[in-house]
This record gives structure tokens, C-alpha cells and sequence, in this order.
């Protein structure tokens, strides 16, 4: 059940590094976007390069970058686009409630007493979640919520860890066959009072799927990169015809170790101790926790992966740094992910198919 905490903000030292950590995030799209527009500007006579920002939505840096043929056109679809992400970040949260919104925190704090009526996006997330739990023997666990708020707390006040007896308790209540999906009537139910959902390690994936069924099936654009807090989803290519180049950034340094080429409907998603973390005693703890310890991973710097799924890269970039580098491998090859690992000493591994820089 290695999963990655659901985003929020922290206090004291976790604070600072994540708002640092976003703005790196925002420096290396804004870098890698250059990179990807800047050999050809405006040279489609028809269409310009529009790109914005945001950090309101799922807690984390995210950005839209379209061709577009101007940019009240973009600042149009981009609104449009901006509420469709919204409602699911509001649906999806675990921290905050809002109004006339059932949503994962009002399920965590009322599905125990009895099935709650739900909005369908909430029960297809839910049902991937249990497939993601199966793909990953569990290494992705949405059940987890128990123990990854002990850890959310204790990052909260940034001074200490949590002792392992109280990890030990809470993870006696996440079995995920005690969340229980009614998909006909749109119920969930907890058959364990104490169990907890938290979704961190597939959300931004699934969401990144339903930008692009969006964008495609109604001809928003046909040339745009969306990121959510790292999670990338091409549309279309370049309008030169060229790929996209998408950086990949060592946690510890503004630096780009890789470069990966995507095409239409290419998922680059990474994982690593640079997106969640504070500092104890010295020592950096990141937001992936391990099953088998319940403390962070730390195999590695960070874990990509590629995949037209961006649900599933998301999903396998967790379970893929939560493992080593030989199980990781068996894992991208039986579901036919290419992926690119960074160890603890900056060494780049990556399977064969990667379509990188170097």
C-alpha cells in the first residue's frame, strides 16, 4: 500500500518548501514549454502559443498552454476548461468542504453510517482506485487514508515523525474491501468505521484523461500541453509537426536530467521526493509512503513514467518509486509503460522504448 498523500498545504518548513517546490514546478513547465515553442514561435500563421497558471486547483501548480487563433478565443476554452477542472478538485478533496458539493471529505467523515449518494465521477474515480489497487498488488492503496493522515498531521507541524505504533494502528483500517461501491445506485459505503479514502496517487491521472476526451472529442485544440502539478497530457503535436520535449527536473536542483519526446496523446508523469516534504532532524521525508514500512520511500530521486493512459502512468510513477529498480521493471514491461528512474545518486535508468534527449 505504498500511496502518495492527497495534496494540501503545510505550515512552518513543509510550507515554505512546497510553495518553492511550486515554483519550481511552474520554472520547469515554464522552461520545458520554451523548449517545446520556442523553435517555432508563431510560425503557423493561423495560430498563436497562449499559456496560464494556476495553483487553486488540487493544491498544486498547473498550467495550459494552447495554440490558439487569439486570445480571447483561449482565455475562452481556458475558462471552460478551468471549471471542468474544478469541479473535480472540489469533488475529489479530502480537506475542504464546499457548498452543496458531496465530496471525498464529507464521504471519509459520513460512509461508515451508512451508503451516501454520490456524484457519478465520484464512483468511476472510485472503481479506478480499486482497479489501480489490483494493477499495483497493492502498492497503490485510495484505502489508505488512515495512515496518510497520521503522516499529513505530523507534516502539518513539521517537527517530528510519527512513532511507528500509532502507523502500526491506523493501518489495521485499510482494506480496501471494506470500501464498498454501489454502481447501479451510486452508494458508497464503509464497512470500516475508522477507514479513510485518499486518492493523491491517481486524481491528477484520471483527471488528465478527462482533459483530453474533452479537448479531442469537442475540437478544442489541437496543439496544447495540460499540466496538473507535474502530471502532463499532450494534445495533438507541435504545429510544425514536431514532437513536444518535456523536461524531467532533479528534485535536488532547478537542473533538467532528461528530456522526453511526446506526441498526440502522451502522459508524462513523475514522482518524487521533490513535490511533498519536510525536513526532520536534517533529513528529508517525502509525501510516498511504503506499505511495507509506512514511512517514505526512498529508492529513488524520482520515478517517470510515459504512457497514453495518464491514469495509469500516474498510477505506476507511485508504485514504480515505491519498489526497486528490478520489480520496477517487470511492473512498466507487463503494462507496457516506458519509465525513467533517477536513484539517490543522480544515476538516470530507463527502459528501452524511452523516446528521450539522452
Amino acid at each position: 500500500m505504498c500511496s502518495k498523500m492527497s495534496d494540501k498545504g503545510n505550515k512552518r518548513i513543509y510550507k515554505l518548501k512546497e510553495r518553492r517546490g511550486r515554483m519550481k514546478k511552474i520554472v520547469s513547465i515554464v522552461l520545458s514549454f520554451a523548449l517545446l515553442f520556442s523553435l517555432f514561435g508563431c510560425s503557423n500563421n493561423k495560430t498563436t502559443k497562449y499559456s496560464k497558471s494556476f495553483l487553486d486547483l488540487f493544491d498544486t501548480a498547473s498550467s495550459i498552454t494552447a495554440y490558439d487563433i487569439s486570445q480571447a478565443k483561449f482565455d475562452e476554452k481556458y475558462n471552460k476548461l478551468y471549471d471542468i477542472i474544478k469541479e473535480y478538485s472540489e469533488l475529489y478533496d479530502i480537506y475542504n468542504d464546499y457548498n452543496n458539493i458531496i465530496n471525498l471529505k464529507y464521504i471519509n467523515e459520513n460512509a461508515y453510517k451508512k451508503p451516501i449518494k454520490v456524484d457519478k465521477k465520484i464512483i468511476e474515480l472510485l472503481n479506478y482506485g480499486k482497479k489501480a489497487y489490483k494493477i499495483t498488488d497493492g502498492y497503490v492503496n485510495i484505502a489508505m487514508g488512515s495512515v496518510l493522515s497520521i503522516w499529513h498531521d505530523y507534516r502539518e507541524k513539521g517537527e517530528s515523525l510519527p512513532p511507528k505504533s500509532l502507523l502500526v494502528s491506523a493501518n489495521g483500517h485499510t482494506d480496501i474491501n471494506n470500501l464498498i461501491i454501489d454502481n447501479k445506485n451510486s452508494t458508497v459505503f464503509f464497512k470500516d468505521k475508522k477507514l479513510k479514502l485518499d486518492v493523491g496517487a491517481i486524481t491528477k491521472g484520471f483527471v488528465c484523461n478527462k482533459i483530453y476526451e474533452y479537448i479531442t472529442q469537442n475540437n478544442i485544440w489541437q496543439s496544447a500541453v495540460i499540466s496538473l502539478g507535474g502530471n502532463i497530457i499532450t494534445i495533438g503535436n507541435k504545429p510544425d509537426g514536431n514532437d513536444f520535449a518535456i523536461g524531467i527536473e532533479n528534485p535536488d536542483s532547478s537542473e533538467f536530467v532528461d528530456k522526453v519526446y511526446a506526441n498526440d496523446n502522451t502522459s508524462v508523469v513523475t514522482s518524487g521526493s521533490y513535490q511533498r516534504y519536510y525536513t526532520v532532524n536534517g533529513k528529508n521525508y517525502c509525501h510516498i509512503i511504503d506499505k511495507n514500512t509506512l514511512y517514505p520511500a526512498n529508492y529513488f530521486k524520482s520515478v517517470t513514467v510515459i504512457s497514453s493512459d495518464s491514469a495509469l502512468a500516474d498510477t505506476l510513477s507511485t508504485a514504480l518509486f515505491c519498489v526497486d529498480l528490478d520489480t520496477g521493471r517487470k511492473l512498466a514491461k507487463k503494462y507496457n509503460v516506458q519509465a525513467i528512474w533517477l536513484d539517490n545518486n543522480d544515476k538516470i535508468t530507463k527502459t528501452d522504448g524511452v523516446n528521450s534527449a539522452k
